[in-house]
């Protein structure tokens, strides 16, 4: 999936400041980092590629779809058709188990599940003996592994992470980059990350494949993997 933005910046209501981003333009067949610290605009960004939120200013094109031009409801579809996403505040339902969680992105959608693929997925992330736990039951790391094969279920041209390995020790933390590549290359999903986590960074250094877009100044400059 192509992705460009030019003139881009979000300002918060009641916030003084304005969030600018430098124009960017990934080609299909490429994946992104997000680097920076907290407050960076790391969220903001993946939040604006979502659809979730209204630029300021500038335009956002994903696959040549101009975001900013679409009502709430054409990027309801959208986000539907195209893409998967990984919030830090993960939204699992509390009155559903992890099983009826993974199910939600067909129901919502008219849809039949695919529990064989829910499961197959907590196969891959360690959780195959969780799926009739409810939210409350699973540790941060187990949420948020459960909040990754959530994103994934429907298989989306696009996958957003924010801080996929928060919480996640060394193991589970690669465990999730492995699934992420590999779901990637299998499926021919965009990958956008967005992280502080040098254990994810540094596996991804040298590759052709990826760009990585530093944001820990005001000026946001492009780095070299």
């Amino acid at each position: 999936m192509s992705v460009q933005w030019s003139g881009l910046s979000y300002r918060y209501a009641g916030g003084s400041g304005l969030l600018s981003f430098p124009d960017f333009r990934m080609a299909a067949g490429q994946h992104l980092l997000l680097r920076g610290p907290s407050g960076s605009g790391k969220s903001t960004l993946l939040a604006l590629m979502a659809g979730l939120l209204t630029p300021t200013e500038g335009r956002i094109d994903m696959a040549g779809s101009d975001l900013g031009s679409l009502n709430a409801r054409q990027r309801d579809a959208w986000r539907g058709a195209q893409l998967g996403f990984v919030p830090q505040r993960l939204h699992l339902s509390a009155s559903l188990n992890v099983l009826d969680n993974l199910a939600l992105p067909f129901i919502s959608a008219g849809l039949p599940p695919r529990p064989e693929r829910a499961q197959a997925l907590l196969q891959h992330l360690g959780l195959a003996d969780l799926g009739q736990r409810l939210p409350h039951q699973l540790s941060v790391g187990q949420a948020q592994r459960v909040a990754l094969a959530r994103a994934l279920m429907r298989q989306p041209a696009l996958l957003l992470a924010d801080e996929p390995s928060a919480s996640l020790d060394d193991r589970h933390a690669r465990q999730v980059l492995d699934l992420l590549l590999d779901t990637a290359a299998e499926q021919g999903i965009t990958l956008i990350l967005a992280t502080h986590d040098s254990r994810l960074a540094q596996p991804l250094q040298g590759r052709a494949d990826w760009r990585v877009l530093d944001l820990s100044d005001s000026a946001a400059a492009e780095a070299a993997v």
